[in-house]
């Protein structure tokens, strides 16, 4: 188990903390099986794209409903911020705001001037001004590259702010070239609050359970009400001073163990909040698993049973006949780790047989070092293996080859942008945003219709591949895969 140190201004990166990779191919079983025993990264001789932590830790706390974030950097590194604002006001009516506030999101507009003698007291004076203007309960600021390589002081102007002002002034280094691994800017955003704003508990609930998550509808509320609990979301939607006392909570749990891993062992190590290390509940068997691990740590363990017989006794017969339409179909899928290992088991209880996956990084282990937690060892056990796995940190040109050779029936997304591929190659392509769309025995009786649906409605996708435009070339398309990732083996599309 990775330890949690909140004496340490930045959180440690996923490649030296966790040993996560971003390149990888082969099947499901082998790269289960290279985990336990020292996976080892492959690098690429080519690289299209990558992501930055910066947007992720972003996409934590500027959803945070009375908090205001700042970007210490050049304004074109906050340039993709708005995306969160949007988000935030779309997805509001999912957690019942109807009135969501405005959000709060500012640069300090580095420029060249600024790289050279530094740019300390312009962050100082933009978060007076953020401050004045905004009046928040607390003022987030990411590090951006170029402050990482000017090496401001930002620990230093943020504590005498906080100083100041009276309120959590919270740096989150965040800096995108520290890392491959783009949802280690999860880790630091969720770092700097576990440091700055969660407190010690004033006293223990059993009747709230704390949910991190992203911004997906709230099937939570439903789930935790028969144990006589109510969920405390992290971190879209929270307040500070939810934050602050998540402390309190009987337990914590995740939609996504990619995203929560480092605040869930966070919570348990230095607040006493004790994490259900079960993976997310995606598909029958672990989903079986997952209430029985709620209804243990909530002591109900009774409670658990007569709901999981319950929502059994309703949804397996509409999960059969989704089955019998389904069977002998098959997909491909496009997402993050940890949601894109729930989505296999949710083709296979569905009797749709996946023909890969192309996932953005792989972490052996998470950081409560349970394996439980891994999604992806769970789907091999339940359902067996899946070949053409191929971790790659966004590297379209390698999707688009495998898609072009694979052709599988449809494909699934999770992130915009990605069913654009499918669509050109006139692949049916589905994408779902909401995170908890698939969770439990009713996601995959959604996720279902939703397929059938995709599958049935393909004239648009059908009469695009007529007339799209592919930007890689025929050479590119005759090559191998993985031609540019170190130690790349025969392709095994089958």
């Amino acid at each position: 188990m990775s330890k949690v140190d909140l004496s340490l201004s930045e959180v440690q990166v996923r490649e030296l903390r966790l040993g996560s990779i971003t390149g990888f191919q082969g099947s499901a079983q082998e790269l289960v099986s290279a985990s336990r025993c020292g996976l080892r990264d492959k690098n690429r001789s080519f690289s299209q794209c990558l992501g930055c932590s910066t947007g992720n830790a972003a996409c934590m706390v500027t959803l945070i409903r009375d908090a205001a974030v700042i970007s210490h950097g050049p304004v074109g590194c906050s340039s993709c911020l708005h995306e969160f604002a949007f988000t935030y006001r779309v997805n509001a009516p999912l957690r019942n705001l109807d009135r969501p506030t405005q959000r709060k999101i500012y640069s300090t507009n580095l420029d060249e001037g600024d790289t050279v003698y530094g740019s300390d007291q312009k962050l100082a004076s933009a978060i007076r001004e953020v401050n004045e203007r905004a009046t928040p309960n607390a003022i987030f600021v990411l590090t951006t590259c170029a402050v990482g390589i000017i090496g401001d002081d930002v620990e230093s102007v943020t504590e005498e702010a906080e100083a100041e002002l009276g309120i959590p002034v919270v740096p989150i280094f965040c800096e995108g070239f520290k890392s491959k691994v783009w949802t280690t800017g999860f880790d630091a955003g969720y770092h700097a609050i576990a440091r700055k704003i969660i407190k010690q508990p004033r006293e223990r609930r059993t009747d709230v359970v704390n949910v991190i998550n992203f911004w997906g509808s709230d099937i939570f509320t439903e789930w935790l009400e028969p144990f006589g609990a109510k969920p405390n979301f992290i971190t879209p939607y929270a307040t500070v001073d939810s934050l602050a006392y998540s402390s309190e909570a009987a337990a914590t749990i995740q939609a996504c163990p990619t995203l929560g891993s480092y605040l869930a062992a966070a919570l348990e190590q230095e607040f006493g909040v004790p994490e259900i290390k079960t993976a997310s509940p995606y598909g029958i068997p672990q989903t079986d698993r997952w209430f029985r691990a709620l209804g243990k740590m909530l002591g109900k363990p009774d409670v658990a049973e007569t709901l999981i017989a319950q929502k059994k006794k309703e949804y397996i017969p509409q999960i059969e006949a989704l089955r019998e339409k389904l069977t002998g179909r098959t997909a491909y899928v496009t997402a993050g780790a940890g949601h894109g290992h729930a989505l296999l088991a949710v083709l296979a209880e569905l009797g749709v047989a996946a023909k890969g996956a192309a996932v953005f990084h792989h972490d052996p282990l998470y950081d409560n070092g349970s394996e439980d937690s891994d999604a992806l060892a769970q789907r091999v056990r339940d359902y067996g293996d899946v070949p053409n796995i191929n971790v790659c940190n966004k590297q379209e040109f390698e999707l688009v080859n495998q898609l072009s050779r694979i052709r599988p029936d449809f494909m699934l997304a999770r992130h915009g942008g990605m069913t654009l591929w499918g669509a050109k190659l006139g692949i049916p392509s589905l994408l779902i945003g909401d995170e908890h769309f698939g969770m439990g025995y009713e996601g995959i009786v959604r996720y279902g219709e939703r397929i059938i649906e995709t599958i049935e409605n393909d004239e648009f996708v059908k009469n695009l591949e007529k007339h799209a435009i592919n930007p890689y070339t025929k050479w590119w398309l005759a090559q191998e895969p993985f031609t540019f990732m170190e130690g790349a083996e025969i392709w095994q599309a089958s």
